[in-house]
């Protein structure tokens, strides 16, 4: 098992430039012959479609291409739909000066990380279910960069395994309109707010009767209610009887507001799991724990 002391060494041997000779060289032949291959698939869909110049090119299809790496796609300028799923790709690096790009494929890989594709402010649909994603924060972090995105899948991916993953995704990504086939709607869009926006929760359940309850109110302080007046008991209005009637409308609306019932919400505490590099090195640490929330 490998120490602390020696983790930096062990992720040093994966930078080709801290490899043996022989096993650099090696690495970047795979590399180069990976590219060539791309390269290769390129040039064959472009006679296929009869392009002869890159600024006619609007769509590319390299799905089931056995790929592990793909070229810069920057000569591309109008590139707007690329279909690169059921590859081998573990990762997004050939999408830099894409703007144009609207529909983007890239499910059924082994994709890890999804760094660079912020710079896509076009882009509509995204697919990248079927692969490798466990970062939740990192993956959102990329996804915000793109205004126009309304149609997502993330499903099959690690990250997915967080019990709030949906309404975190669409809590985030607001302009979200169908997240993994299916629509998102309004009551998801309520909970949302419920569970991560716990200030506007507050303020919306503190309206009654169109009047706003003391959010400031101090539980431990407790509410002197002034005299009331009960109305007699044959009196009726309504349908309803033996009501009691209060001096300030504010007191009503506080008391009614005081009668609802309290939502707790669980989910697991993210800062309690182990890293990948923890889980590398074997080490052992805490059990991972689980985060209530009570909302009145």
């Amino acid at each position: 098992m490998l120490d602390a002391a020696a983790f930096p060494a062990a992720l040093m041997a994966w930078d080709p430039n801290h490899l043996p000779g022989g096993a650099s060289r090696r690495l970047i032949r795979t590399r180069e012959a990976a590219l060539e291959v791309s390269r290769k698939a390129v040039e064959d869909q472009l006679k296929i479609c009869g392009r002869k110049r890159d600024a006619d090119v609007y769509e590319l299809f390299l799905s089931q291409k056995d790929l592990t790496e793909v070229i810069d796609l920057s000569r591309f300028k109008k590139l707007k739909y690329l279909w690169l799923q059921h590859n081998k790709l573990q990762g997004i690096t050939f999408l830099t000066r894409n703007s144009c790009l609207t529909e983007l494929y890239l499910n059924n890989n082994a994709i890890f990380e999804i760094k660079g594709l912020h710079s896509l402010p076009s882009l509509y649909i995204l697919l990248l279910h079927h692969n490798e994603l466990t970062n939740i924060d990192a993956t959102v972090k990329e996804l915000k960069g793109m205004p126009n995105l309304k149609i997502l899948s993330l499903y099959q991916n690690p990250l997915c395994q967080y019990n709030l993953y949906r309404l975190y995704i669409i809590n985030h990504l607001p302009g979200i309109e169908f997240l993994d086939q299916n629509q998102v709607t309004e009551k998801e869009r309520r909970s949302m707010i419920t569970i991560f926006n716990h200030r506007r929760t507050h303020i919306v359940q503190s309206i009654a009767f169109q009047r706003r309850v003391d959010a400031s109110w101090n539980p431990r302080a407790p509410f002197k209610q002034k005299p009331s007046q009960r109305v007699p008991p044959d009196f009726a209005f309504a349908n309803n009887v033996d009501k009691t009637v209060f001096d300030d409308p504010e007191d009503a609306v506080f008391v009614r507001s005081m009668k609802r019932s309290a939502m707790a919400t669980t989910s697991l505490n993210w800062d309690t799991v182990p890293t990948r590099e923890e889980k590398y090195l074997d080490e052992k640490g805490t059990e991972p724990q689980m985060l209530t929330v009570t909302l009145r």
